[in-house]
This record gives structure tokens, sequence and C-alpha cells, in this order.
């Protein structure tokens, strides 16, 4: 689908699985795009009709020389977002860049933002959901024009699994596998909807939760799905969550000598929210989760995915932060 008015953007976190993607979803409606980037990640990689800078956006005076070159633009989507969600780098990444951005956006004439967020911000206990969440509010007081988007979970985030099951092992489970569920989203789709908000009105100007097609699955339902296309009976391995719990104090005590640990202990943290809380829209009238109340987008799923991997036809880039999908 061609932008019926096509536009200079300024693209952010373009290196990663949704960035890439969404590099490619703003080329094909016609966009204009310069890709700022880590030092060493630009060159000749660019696709036609974009362009990659490198930079450091944690740096304003780099992101003014560097990125926008004191030129012209139109619009700033940012699909940038730290890679542990460890404190110290949630802060830099997820709050300070992103406010550095706008600031350099709007000195180049942005008048419209795109923000891939996270659907957890809703209920934000971490360090990266109170970071994100900060600039979110920044961004809606800015005056700019602005679609924040909260994903839920994403497909890479789900898969990590695969090779285990393939392998023979029994898959793991949080619980009994129904603490939590999700409406899983591919890359691609999360992409178009992202790329589409420069031009859909209804989107401006809001907060947008957006998951993948179909109804919500939970872990078990996910494993259950995995044994199937491998022609197995499920096997599973129940893990408390009361272990989470148990890492996450150990390690947050041992953080107060050995400052490495107490990331650890975020990390454990990390974990265990995402092992008991569900990535869907949270009602909280009635305190509780509503699936229905969850936007679908886009056509691919994750069984769908799950196939592909085993087949060989699509490979899963999980990186550090994979766990905050």
């Amino acid at each position: 689908m061609h932008s019926p008015r096509p536009r200079r953007v300024l693209l952010l976190g373009a290196t990663g699985t949704i960035g890439r993607a969404t590099l490619q979803a703003l080329l094909r409606r016609g966009h204009e795009v310069v890709a700022f980037v880590r030092p060493g990640r630009g060159g000749a990689t660019a696709p036609a009709g974009a362009t990659l800078r490198e930079g450091l956006v944690t740096d304003p005076a780099s992101l003014a020389r560097d990125g926008v070159r004191g030129e012209r633009f139109d619009a700033l989507v940012s699909c940038l977002a730290s890679r542990t969600g460890v404190p110290a780098e949630a802060w830099a990444i997820d709050h300070r860049a992103h406010l550095n951005a706008l600031d350099a956006a709007r000195a180049a004439g942005v008048a419209q933002v795109v923000l891939l967020s996270a659907i957890c911000v809703q209920k934000p206990r971490l360090a990266f959901q109170q970071a994100k969440l900060a600039f979110e509010q920044a961004l809606v007081a800015s005056g700019v024009d602005y679609s924040i988007v909260r994903p839920t979970a994403f497909f890479k985030s789900l898969s990590g699994q695969v090779e285990r099951v393939r392998r023979g092992r029994p898959n793991l489970l949080f619980g009994d596998g129904t603490l939590t569920a999700c409406k899983p989203i591919a890359d691609e789709d999360l992409a178009d909807y992202l790329a589409d908000c420069l031009d859909d009105p209804a989107r401006r100007n809001r907060v947008l939760p957006i998951g993948g097609p179909g109804p919500a699955i939970t872990p078990r339902q996910q494993g259950e799905a995995l044994f199937a296309l491998l022609g197995r009976p499920p096997r599973f391995r129940q893990v408390p969550v009361g272990l989470l719990d148990g890492v996450a104090a150990v390690l947050g005590a041992a953080g107060r000598v050995v400052p490495a640990l107490a990331a650890k202990a975020e990390l454990a943290r990390i974990g265990r929210y995402y092992a008991t809380e569900s990535m869907l829209v949270w009602d909280p009238a009635a305190g509780r989760y509503d699936a229905d109340a969850t936007p679908s987008t886009g056509t691919r799923t994750l069984f769908e995915h799950y196939a592909r991997l085993l087949r060989g036809e699509a490979e899963n880039e999980r990186r550090e932060h994979a766990v905050l999908r």
C-alpha cells in the first residue's frame, strides 16, 4: 500500500528485528527513510530508498550532527528499546535517548511521532516499564502529534523452546502454564501497523494496544501446539514461580555488595513479571486482563511461525532483551 502522502522519516532502532521490518514497511509505502544506527551498523547495507547514518542516540550532539544534519523531517518513528531492561540501560535508552530524539526531531520540523512502546507499561513494576511510561507521558505533553503503539508478545519471545522440544526435551512451564495469556504478533504485521500510523487519522494522538490475529493463547497451549507440529505427545515440566522470587531475593541482597549481581536480580524480576502477567489489555475496574478488549491485527500466527522454524524456513533471532516482549 503506497502512502497518499510520502514523507521524510527519521527512524530509530532500525537494526532490531522489529526495526528492520518497519524500515521495509515504510519503504513499501514510498517514504524516504533516514535510519540513525549505532556506529558500525551502517554502511552499504541500506536498501533502496533508505539512508543509514551512524551515531549515538544517547548523545544529543551526535543526534544533531550525525543524524539530523540540519535537514528537515516530517516524522519520527522509533523502534528503539533497551536490550536488557536493567535500570541504568532502561533509563538511558527508553527515556533519556528518546527525549534527546524528540528534541532533535522537533528542531528538524517533525510534526508526528510514532513510538513503539510495550503493553506491559499498563502495570509498571520494573525499571524499563517506568522509563518507557515516563517518555510516553513526555511525548503526550510535547504538543507533537503522536501514536503510541503498545504491542503484546512477539513471536521471537515465545519461540525460545522450539529447539529444546525438537531435541526431545520437555517444555518448561511456570506453574501449570495457564497463569498468563497473550495475542502474539509477527514482526511484519506490527511493522505494517506502525507504518500505517503515519496515514491513519484514527490512530493519531492515541495510545494503541495491539495484538496479533486469533484468540489469546496460554503457554500450555503454545507447548501443546509445538508438540502437535512435531507429532509427539506433550511433555511438560512445571517450574514454581516462587523459584524466581527466591533467585531475585538472593541476587538482590548480593547486589548490594556486588553491583553486577543487582542487574541479574532485575533480570530475575523481569522473568517473574512475564511468568505471572498476561500481555493483554488490563481492565483496572474489573481487576483483570481482557482478551476481548485487546485489538488484533495482521494475518500471521505464532503456530505458523513454529511450523516454519521446524521446517528450517525461518530463524528465530532472540537477543538478550527478548524476555521484555
